[in-house]
């Protein structure tokens, strides 16, 4: 079988209804008119981007690979830390089954691929969440060390922290060398400028439709590159979205009613010590879990009308399994339009997101929303050898893309997924 090479750009919190903005651009316009089109993508549950991101390389829903939220539930953490290993992953990726293939791989910030075995060329998306760490540390560590020195000492310039938009600068030089030099089988890219434009300053704002605009220089950086390397043609290229967000106007803390109930206790420093129920907040969502059993479901629903009025919905346990998010919480709140969760009780249990502090930044707009929700899809463009141009596909849904991936390169999974191959997109 002939080996032939995929691409993938994903372009965090780009939404379905961004492509009439984009297609005006020059690059994505090129792409746009070589590819299949999914039109609305739907996320996955709470759509968070760690969470969304491991369901594109595996398939399957949050509850099937174990990635159920950004970062590990740890209440006596104000930063805890994110799920960037890929040892926590309970099913095989993508990368595990090019790299069985005989493919070399190559993974530029895509989200918890720490260490991976099955990664050739990695540069893991990890920051320093510990006094004592800084970022070239934890990059050397979590990625393949060699490479990721190799890489920042050209590139290191470019970069500021994980500031944007210079990290996506930094990420897409990467990107460009990498396809000259070493020409890896399977490549994966993150690009999170949108993302944090878009949380900074709202979905619509100036701020992120500049991103945008920045999205399609390096989409055509990397797509000049392909041409360079006579690769283009023959390459199966998907450029996606893994979310998209919502405008907020005020932040909710739920823990503050848990604890006014004695169900927590605190340290010096207002971080959660200890705990019987507990918030975990996913932003548009917010999990709750509880440890002790004599707290009953109602004891826990009546404390929680304190925030009535601003949750859209409560998901029981079962509903939450049958949406593939974590089964081993007791409910998953779905908040309203406008508002999101937090899970410290070190601010206040509610304030509005238009203040400007100095000790933290507030969401304008965010993600971990229900998929379900309203003009809230992604979409997904795929192109390349085997694929049909002119195919349109109304919807999908993101667990479908790794297994589409995967088929159009002719390999599978080792067991079968919750998502499946989207055929229409197939000449």
């Amino acid at each position: 079988m002939v080996k032939r090479k995929l691409y993938i750009i994903s372009l965090d919190a780009f939404g379905a209804s961004d492509l009439e903005f984009a297609k005006t651009l020059p690059h994505f316009q090129e792409i746009l008119n070589r590819s299949a089109l999914v039109k609305e993508v739907e996320s996955v549950y709470p759509s968070l981007t760690y969470v969304a991101h491991t369901s594109i390389a595996t398939g399957m829903n949050p509850n099937r690979h174990g990635i159920i939220h950004n970062t590990h539930r740890q209440p006596e953490r104000q930063s805890p830390d994110w799920y960037w290993y890929a040892k926590e992953i309970k099913k095989a990726t993508l990368f595990d089954v090019a790299k069985k293939a005989g493919y070399t791989t190559c993974a530029l910030l895509w989200p918890v691929t720490g260490k991976s075995p099955s990664i050739d060329y990695n540069l893991a998306e990890i920051f320093p969440n510990r006094p004592w760490q800084n970022q070239m540390m934890v990059s050397a560590f979590a990625s393949s060390t060699k490479y990721a020195l190799e890489m920042n000492k050209k590139y290191g310039s470019l970069r500021n922290g994980i500031a944007q938009p210079e990290l996506d600068e930094f990420v897409t030089a990467i990107a460009v060398d990498t396809i000259k030099t070493k020409q890896p089988d399977l490549l994966a890219v993150h690009l999170v400028d949108l993302d944090s434009m878009r949380h900074h300053y709202g979905v619509l704002s100036d701020k992120a439709k500049e991103a945008i605009v920045r999205m399609d220089r390096h989409l055509g950086q990397i797509i000049g590159a392909m041409k360079e390397m006579d690769i283009y043609e023959d390459t199966v290229l998907a450029v996606l979205g893994d979310h998209y967000q919502i405008d907020t106007h005020t932040v909710i803390r739920p823990n503050h009613l848990f604890l006014d109930k004695g169900w927590q206790t605190i340290d010096r420093k207002r971080n959660i010590k200890d705990w019987k129920v507990l918030a975990k907040a996913a932003d548009g969502a917010c999990y709750i879990y509880r440890k002790d059993v004599s707290i009953t479901n109602k004891m826990i629903l009546d404390a929680l009308k304190g925030i009535e009025g601003r949750v859209e919905t409560i998901h029981s346990a079962a509903e939450a399994r049958k949406m593939g998010a974590d089964e081993n919480c007791l409910f998953i709140l779905e908040a309203k339009p406008g508002y999101y969760f937090e899970s410290d009780v070190l601010y206040p249990f509610m304030e509005s997101t238009a203040k400007n502090l100095p000790d933290r930044i507030l969401h304008s707009a965010t993600h971990g929303f229900s998929p379900k929700k309203k003009k809230y899809a992604t979409m997904l463009m795929v192109s390349g050898p085997g694929i049909d141009k002119d195919a349109v596909v109304e919807k999908g849904r993101l667990i479908d893309e790794g297994p589409t991936f995967l088929h159009a390169i002719g390999l599978k999974f080792p067991e079968a997924t919750d998502g499946r191959v989207i055929n229409k997109i197939f000449l």
